[in-house]
């Protein structure tokens, strides 16, 4: 199911349901963004591949975590590692704690609950994307080979690129752009997520961890993410 549309606004759907599927679809598009719909695990990698070597694939994916074939979780970590840029939001019933950080640390975006509003998945949808989609020009950051190139929603170390994620790129963003501050864990969140939904302090944290191994894999022997005990984190480049 593939919805007339704006091509560069497609979001890809991914859940075997119809019916929720349809129901958002239609606020979706009703929201002036195209749409596309699957609803196996197993179609999703090919469809993807195929269209992104077309140029042609999609802004975002809404992804349901239980799936016949390959499963929300395993998709996601696929996604994650080939295109790394492209923002994911998780659909589940399955509300656990430990389940919402699996989902972010193998790199989803936003996670969302059943039952949802449609309304409430159009929200996030713009918010995911306003976060993923910079459009200022390249900052560097004084004293340091790292660099935002907020319009390509990327981060170089010495032009290595670190595929980060969108929610690791604006946090990364909001501590570069003020070096030196400490940010605490609340702080953080409403950068991260500006409708001020409930976040733990875990999630925060458990961002903070990967972007720091991220940034480690090229620079093992430099911390420009610090740690401050007891308030939250700062952005310390190397003079």
């Amino acid at each position: 199911m593939t919805s007339q549309g704006n091509a560069e606004s497609q979001i890809l759907i991914v859940e075997d349901e119809p019916k929720i599927a349809r129901l958002v679809a239609d606020y979706l598009e009703g929201s002036g963004f195209a749409t596309h719909h699957l609803d196996h695990g197993d179609a999703v990698l090919p469809w993807l591949t195929e269209t992104r070597q077309a140029g042609q694939g999609p802004v975002l994916v809404l992804l349901d975590l239980m799936l016949p074939g390959t499963d929300g979780l395993t998709l996601c970590r696929e996604i994650r590692q080939r295109w790394p840029a492209l923002p994911v939001i998780m659909l589940t019933a399955r509300v656990e704690e430990v389940d919402r950080l699996l989902g972010l640390e193998l790199g989803a975006d936003d996670y969302i609950c059943k039952p949802f509003s449609p309304r409430e998945v159009v929200a996030r949808v713009k918010a995911v994307l306003r976060r993923s989609q910079g459009t200022d020009n390249p900052d560097h950051a004084a004293g340091s080979n790292l660099v935002l190139d907020e319009e390509g929603w990327r981060a170089l170390a010495d032009s290595q690129d670190l595929g980060l994620t969108a929610v690791e790129f604006q946090l990364l963003k909001v501590m570069m752009h003020a070096p030196g501050r400490i940010f605490s864990r609340d702080q953080l969140m409403d950068h991260m997520y500006r409708d001020h939904r409930i976040v733990s302090e875990r999630t925060v944290d458990s961002h903070v961890k990967k972007l720091r191994r991220k940034i480690s894999e090229v620079w093992p022997e430099r911390e420009v993410i610090r740690s401050v005990y007891g308030v939250g984190y700062k952005y310390q480049p190397e003079e």
